[in-house]
């Protein structure tokens, strides 16, 4: 049995590398992320995080949430600053200068670090191989600077900046899929993830942690404030856009595509897209488009996960 396929909570780490005491709005389901993260990498951990909500919230001077070594970075370039730290630290061990251990360098942003402003540089971490993590906490559009459309904005969601309207309904394009343009790069590991799963997603960084090379993990963070939900709904609307399959949990080792957990039947995308005020300008006829692409999306990556 793969050391991997079983992750109970007694496996969990009691100790907290990202603490409580930080800014995040009430409910936020990103803050819950990285501290899932955080627990399954442990302190022998290096972080560069890009200019977003999580930097904001937790490093107001003079405190500080993180209980690793933690850089913040300009937007671009959390994959950059990480993969210096990465080929440095090797260097000095070879060289004798600090002793030679595990460490984990991972560079965190959020969609719009990950999807637009820092995409050159992600690519180019992941094509010379530099043996690190980066993970995109995806709350689907700019939430820190005014609730802005990012290309990780679904289809038909209301934005300040793609509004719906008479003439509009909204983000008029379809998401950009950042895990199979990290597949394409030809990584040893992409995941998808949720902290509405917490033991697949701390299996999945521990996993990615293990591995040789680069790997992705895209975390979906539902933002009550952003979605426009009550606080206390964060667990369940991910739990649905799992069960919808608007957000599948599936890995790609070695470009060998795996489903982490399969609903035994796929709700209605309605279920996920009701009670989110950025959808509620929707008409049946939208929502049927969204299930239609929702359906094929997700037979194709089943087929994919069977090898065909």
């Amino acid at each position: 049995m793969d050391r991997f396929s079983v992750f109970a909570p007694r496996l969990v780490e009691k100790a907290e590398n990202f603490t409580s005491g930080h800014r995040a709005c009430q409910g936020c389901a990103e803050a819950l992320a990285v501290r899932l993260v955080m627990k399954a990498l442990g302190r022998d951990t290096i972080v560069a995080m890009a200019t977003g909500c999580m930097e904001i919230v937790s490093s107001p001077l003079p405190t500080t949430a993180w209980m690793v070594p933690w850089i913040h970075v300009a937007f671009e370039n959390a994959s950059a600053v990480v993969s210096g730290c990465e080929a440095g630290m090797k260097a000095l061990m070879r060289k004798g200068k600090v002793p030679e251990k595990k460490i984990t360098f991972v560079a965190m942003g959020g969609d719009g670090a990950t999807a637009d402003i820092g995409m050159g540089q992600i690519s180019g971490v992941m094509e010379r191989g530099h043996d690190m993590i980066y993970i995109c906490y995806d709350n689907e559009a700019y939430m820190n600077t005014g609730i802005q459309r990012s290309s990780s904005t679904p289809y038909g969601a209301s934005t300040t900046t793609s509004p719906a309207g008479k003439y509009s309904i909204g983000q008029h394009t379809q998401k950009k899929n950042l895990p199979q343009i990290a597949v394409a790069h030809n990584i040893p590991y992409v995941a998808t993830a949720c902290p509405s799963f917490p033991f697949d997603l701390m299996q999945k960084v521990k996993k990615a942690s293990s591995i040789q090379g680069p790997a992705y993990i895209h975390i979906l963070s539902v933002c009550p404030t952003g979605w426009r939900i009550p606080i206390d709904e964060s667990i369940r609307y991910g739990r649905l856009a799992v069960d919808t399959g608007v957000f599948p949990l599936y890995e790609v080792v070695d470009g060998s595509y795996k489903m982490t957990y399969k609903p035994y039947r796929l709700r209605p995308v309605n279920d996920y897209l009701k009670g989110q005020g950025r959808f509620r300008h929707l008409t049946d006829k939208e929502t049927g488009v969204i299930q239609d692409r929702v359906t094929k999306e997700y037979e194709g990556l089943l087929k994919r996960c069977e090898g065909r």
